[in-house]
């Protein structure tokens, strides 16, 4: 499992609804109606995970593990010394298979890496389960969704983590 992880002050992934019956309008239209946030947090990670075609629950619960201690928030020095746990913060997980793109040759990167939705979907899953028994406070996008992606990185700071 790839993760790019973010130190954000805040972030927020939408979806576009694509029927009125997903707002609570007359259903089955199929008419476009607006956008619908999955997920939004304030201080904490916003975690971009993408999936390969090996990997297991067992590399999921490390990631989790991984993200809830994570020292990349500043102490009462400025330090990098504390983790989202030490500052109450909550985690934003964003399924993404582009992480796995291979663009070495030509201009159009070949997807082959990234593990198929019916693999990805349950180990991102488990991730995100993980971190909540943790005591973790977490957001998640829309798996399969095309989805847009708010944040505000701060520092900038930006790690990327493979388990």
């Amino acid at each position: 499992m790839k993760a790019v992880v973010q130190r954000v002050s805040r972030a927020r992934v939408s979806v576009e609804s694509d029927r009125h019956g997903d707002t609570g309008g007359a259903e089955g239209t199929g008419e476009a109606v607006g956008t619908e946030v999955t997920g939004e947090i304030g201080p904490g990670l916003c975690v971009l995970v993408g999936v390969t075609h090996d990997d297991t629950e067992d590399q999921a619960v490390k990631l989790a593990q991984r993200l809830w201690k994570l020292r990349i928030f500043s102490d009462d020095e400025g330090k990098m010394n504390r983790s989202v746990n030490d500052i109450g913060g909550s985690l934003l997980i964003v399924s993404q298979f582009t992480l796995y793109a291979d663009a070495r040759k030509g201009n159009r990167p070949s997807y082959v890496d990234a593990a198929r939705p019916e693999v990805a979907e349950p180990l991102i899953e488990r991730t995100v389960k993980e971190l909540k028994a943790l005591g973790a406070d977490v957001e998640t996008g829309r798996f399969r969704a095309d989805m847009d992606v708010e944040l505000v990185n701060d520092g900038p700071v930006t790690i990327i983590l493979e388990v």
